[in-house]
């Protein structure tokens, strides 16, 4: 009974959808034209709201709008130039007396014109600035190429509003020229705009500055808070917090200058390959530094080996680490240098063991010598007693008998120790009778004597050779 009822419902739907198509495409047309033509004090953030759901093509349309009152405005001020042109040569030929007008209603009309170029001026710089919202628009809508330009068709814009914006100086006029510049300054969209633009933008870089300190010195309290915090490491975080906040203060304050970052910023993104692909081994070096602050091999002030490099660490850096050599000469070591071989750090425990080797003859007494060597190193004020010290007889060598002499100490006071051990032996052995011995070695020599005698003969050999000396066979052969 009701099935007809259904198909009934649904078309009345589509009728009325198809009537409202055209309503609404009016409305919408409606609404750009009241943006662009008939509303141009409109203020920059309102107009930036309303551009926001609107398609490239309707962007463009509101491009256009604003660039037909931008040629008006363009026009008008032409024809202010032109009026102010001839204004001026009619006020120099009633000066020279070669006119009627006075010079008195030339100079009057020549000011009120100049009034009005100002005015006119500061209309076209306000409608240029509301083209310039539209076009971002356009921009985020359509991007921008791989290179950070901009599409031909912003381009476009672009070239005619540098064209007819700004001012240009009359240098045959010197008057003229000093009242554009007068008018420039004193218009609200002149030179009042720009004191504002840097006021803010000195504002932005102090408030920066100081954040950056602050933050900074937050950051270093509480990085201190952490127990065995690297001091490189914290050095790092703290500048680079205040590095972070001042980038961000110079950015904003370029935008209140009205400077536009984003194509600035698209083409440091497009060459960041380039640079990445050109400073390949700074990146290396960039990492090395990276992993030495996370992994923390050594502090600054630790004594190191590095490189084939001994010294104290002075500083680091994401690219180098500087070295202090003992001899005070001052070394800058690539960090991937230092991260690819093998660090060695004298300082990283609060204890070392100090490792020496003393000789005596074989023929002093081992039990004496020893025990002189324990009272050295127990008598010593550096000396730990925990851990114990280490003297024991060591090796049995070609020229002297070793005993190893192994005492802890504070990493701080190893070569104080040393030193002071050393000399110390070397006074109590000769106190002691006991030989420090050279290295030596025993020559044996072995000579082997011939005797000038003949041997002794017997009978029998002696008549055999006497035979055959009678014979002269001796001297025949």
């Amino acid at each position: 009974m009701f099935s007809f009822v259904k198909p009934l419902i649904l078309m009345l739907s589509m009728l009325l959808a198809i009537n409202s198509i055209p309503i609404f495409a009016k409305e919408t047309g409606e609404r750009q034209a009241l943006l662009a033509s008939t509303d141009p004090q409109i203020s920059l953030d309102v107009l930036d709201i309303m551009m926001a759901p609107l398609t490239v093509e309707e962007l463009k349309s509101e491009a256009d709008g604003w660039l037909k009152l931008i040629k008006a405005s363009a026009h008008k001020v032409a024809d202010a130039k032109l009026r102010i042109k001839s204004l001026s040569q009619k006020q120099e030929e009633a000066e020279n007396g070669q006119a009627g007008t006075s010079a008195m209603q030339a100079d009057t009309g020549k000011d009120s014109a100049m009034d009005e170029l100002t005015n006119l001026r500061a209309i076209r710089t306000a409608e240029i600035d509301r083209l310039n919202i539209v076009l971002e628009r356009i921009n985020q809508k359509m991007g921008l190429d791989e290179n950070g330009k901009e599409a031909e068709t912003v381009l476009a814009y672009r070239r005619y509003t540098d064209a007819v914006g700004g001012i240009k100086l009359d240098t045959t006029d010197a008057e003229s020229s000093f009242s554009s510049i007068k008018g420039w300054l004193i218009s609200k969209e002149g030179g009042k705009r720009w004191a504002i633009n840097i006021g803010i933008f000195s504002f932005i870089i102090l408030v920066s500055w100081i954040l950056a300190r602050i933050l900074s010195g937050m950051a270093r309290r509480a990085l201190a808070l952490a127990s065995n915090q690297s001091k490189l490491l914290t050095d790092f975080l703290v500048s680079m917090t205040s590095r972070i906040v001042m980038t961000i203060g110079i950015i904003l304050g370029l935008s209140a200058l009205e400077v536009d970052i984003g194509p600035l910023l698209a083409v440091i993104g497009a060459a960041g390959f380039v640079v990445a692909f050109a400073l390949q081994s700074t990146l290396s070096n960039f990492a090395s530094g990276i992993m030495i602050m996370i992994y923390r091999p050594f502090d600054v002030n630790d004594a190191v080996e590095v490189a084939g490099i001994n010294g104290k660490v002075s500083s680091l850096n994401l690219v180098s680490t500087t070295i202090t050599t003992f001899d005070n000469k001052r070394m800058i070591v690539p960090n991937n240098e230092i991260w690819g071989n093998t660090i060695t750090n004298a300082s990283a425990s609060k204890e070392r063991r100090v490792d020496m080797m003393f000789g005596i003859g074989y023929g002093d007494d081992i039990d004496h010598a020893m025990q002189v060597l324990e009272d050295i190193v127990s008598a010593h004020p550096l000396t730990m007693e925990i851990p114990e010290a280490v003297i024991q007889l060591h090796e049995l060598a070609d020229s002297s008998v070793n005993f190893i002499c192994r005492p802890w100490v504070r990493t701080a006071d190893y070569w104080t120790v040393y030193w002071d051990i050393t000399r110390n032996v070397k006074v109590r052995f000769d106190a002691e009778g006991l030989s420090i011995p050279y290295p030596q070695q025993d020559l044996h020599i072995y000579q082997e004597q011939k005797s000038v005698t003949p041997p002794v003969e017997n009978a029998e050999q002696a008549h055999i050779r006497h035979g055959i000396d009678q014979m002269g066979l001796e001297h025949a052969g």
